[in-house]
């Protein structure tokens, strides 16, 4: 994973110097301490965000895994991802010192000189950032962090941050409103929102939504829950979605860093077989027979459908190659640099797959495409647990179809908004295909089936089980709040190599006559897991090391449960 650090790396410094070099220019008072101004600071914070969280920039490369959308050789194969880990190192360095220094300097500087939509807009995110953090790590430090002289913050328990980050949103918006005059105004600068106060206390309400989300298990939320929705103050359409914008900009590579692959010297996000089966309506227990419209927008397929690959395959189905999670099979480790499907169009800006094939370079797609941390689906995903775990009252079939709906709608948003392809790239809202994709999952939905062996073994918890897997497709590349919707709920179900009935004897079997270098039906392929499932990340192992007050390193993450759950 250290030949993705060349990327990324100076994305950072990029917008670092220019914030620097606007420093210099604009301080004239030799007696103040050199300050980079709020203007400058929110775009690097946001940025930088944005990229601890990717795919190939920060963790969603891990996390996709764990969420068996995409498979690799590394690390995270098997669960293996350790705190030496490149991924979470650039995601704890890229959140603690790229983000929220920025944050906290602009709630500073922001709160001083009146500029009180700064500091409000930074207090959202610094609650979003810590949230996160809580999540995927538990105990982190929080109350200590950027003390002056401070160089070892205390970890914070997840049970105490979690009611401060109520307290930073509801700052925040307090800040937003703001009726003072504030001296300047974020704008153009706000890559975000374009310093839209209403849309930044929509994002507010809808991260506090998450939030209690996240904490039903362990405490009763209807209150506050319905409270936020009666409010009417969520993010209500999809223009309103929270998205960290990326560019087209090859020359200072400023594109979605899982674009990277296009043109990386060694590819290795494969998408998983598991995925990809579900999306084609192969998995005997969910989906069965539906086919999602969404394939061709979300991989592409550097073979055709009948030609032959440079080398045998672990994993292939007509023109898609992968391989396997844990697979001990003799071609996972063969070479399949320009015969592996990539990440498409959505969610990385890439290519969108009109079959004809091709290896994929740094010309084959903008690379614009935002990194998602709360769309419109989402909260009409989360209202749809919400209603049909009982925590408040309402329609969860109807929630769930119009989820559903609006995930078609984002794609169709991101491509034309943000990516914009300089290839045709067909709607896909409100298609045949797609209104056909929506009746048949809602006609499983309200009759549901249970299969042995696979999820949900009774009919209300399947039905939680398909909202959780259409939330799962629907938030593909995004996977932070995946792995936190799988750890509360148990759904969607995932590939595990000890189960008999998706691996009989620890065998897995490619498609008959999937890859026509071997002539003939394929083999048996054997897949194993040394580990169970983490249901913390391990924390960073460069912090453990310099931090006099850290804990000691989590032997097992799949026992340290996040506070939120029993």
């Amino acid at each position: 994973m250290q030949r993705k650090l060349k990327y990324i790396i100076p994305a950072i410094l990029l917008i670092s110097a220019v914030s620097c070099k606007k420093a210099l220019d604009i301080n004239t008072d030799p007696g103040r301490p050199l300050a980079a101004p709020v203007s400058k600071l929110l775009p690097t914070a946001q940025v930088n965000l944005g990229i601890s969280q990717t795919i190939s920039g920060g963790l969603s490369e891990v996390l996709e895994v764990y969420a068996h959308r995409m498979s690799t050789r590394e690390s995270p194969n098997q669960y293996g991802s350790t705190g030496d880990d490149f991924n979470i190192g650039t995601n704890w360095t890229g959140v603690y010192i790229s983000t929220l220094t920025n944050l906290d300097a602009i709630i500073s500087q922001g709160t001083a000189d009146g500029n009180f939509k700064y500091a409000g807009i930074a207090q959202i995110l610094k609650a979003y950032s810590y949230s996160q953090l809580v999540d995927t790590y538990g105990d982190v430090p929080f109350t200590e962090v950027n003390m002056t002289g401070n160089l070892s913050p205390v970890f914070d328990k997840g049970s105490d941050i979690y009611p401060k980050l109520f307290d930073l949103l509801n700052s925040g918006i307090e800040n937003l409103n703001n009726p003072e005059t504030n001296p300047f105004s974020p704008a153009a600068d706000d890559i975000i929102y374009k310093g839209s106060v209403d849309k930044w206390v929509r994002a507010a309400n809808s991260i506090k939504l998450k939030l209690l989300l996240q904490q039903r298990l362990i405490k009763d939320v209807s209150v506050e829950v319905n409270a936020l929705i009666a409010g009417g103050k969520l993010i209500s359409q999809t223009s309103e979605s929270f998205l960290i914008p990326f560019g087209p900009n090859g020359a200072t590579d400023d594109r979605n860093p899982g674009f990277n692959d296009y043109f990386a010297s060694q590819r290795g996000n494969y998408i998983s077989p598991w995925f990809y089966e579900i999306l084609k309506g192969y998995n005997p227990s969910i989906n069965t027979g539906i086919k999602d419209p969404r394939i061709p927008y979300y991989f592409f397929n550097q073979l055709k459908a009948t030609a032959e690959a440079t080398n045998p395959t672990d994993y292939r189905d007509s023109a898609f190659v992968s391989i396997y999670f844990g697979s001990q099979g003799d071609n996972a480790a063969q070479n399949q640099q320009n015969n592996m499907t990539v990440l498409g169009i959505y969610p990385v800006g890439g290519k969108y797959d009109d079959k004809s094939g091709g290896v994929v370079s740094a010309t084959s797609g903008t690379g614009a495409a935002p990194y998602r941390l709360i769309t419109y689906a989402d909260i009409l995903y989360i209202k749809a647990e919400l209603m049909k775990t009982g925590v408040i009252t309402g329609d969860a079939a109807a929630t769930l179809q119009l989820a559903i709906t609006e995930s078609f709608k984002q794609v169709d948003y991101v491509i034309t908004t943000y990516v914009k392809p300089t290839q045709t790239v067909p709607v896909l809202a409100g298609t045949a295909p797609v209104t056909s994709y929506i009746t048949k999952v809602m006609a499983e939905y309200n009759s549901p089936r249970i299969v042995s062996g696979y999820g949900a073994q009774n009919a209300d918890d399947k039905k939680l089980e398909i909202i959780m897997t259409q939330k799962w497709i629907s938030s593909f590349g995004s996977a932070l709040d995946t792995y936190i919707d799988y750890r509360r709920t148990g759904y969607p179900t995932l590939f595990d190599p000890t189960n008999p009935a998706m691996a009989p004897g620890g065998l897995v079997q490619p498609p008959v006559n999937g890859d026509p270098t071997l002539g003939g039906p394929q083999e048996p392929i054997r897949v194993i897991v040394n580990k169970a499932y983490p249901q913390t990340l391990p924390w960073y192992t460069s912090e453990l090391e310099r931090n006099t007050k850290a804990p000691a390193q989590k032997n097992d993450p799949s026992t340290y449960k996040p506070f939120w759950k029993p």
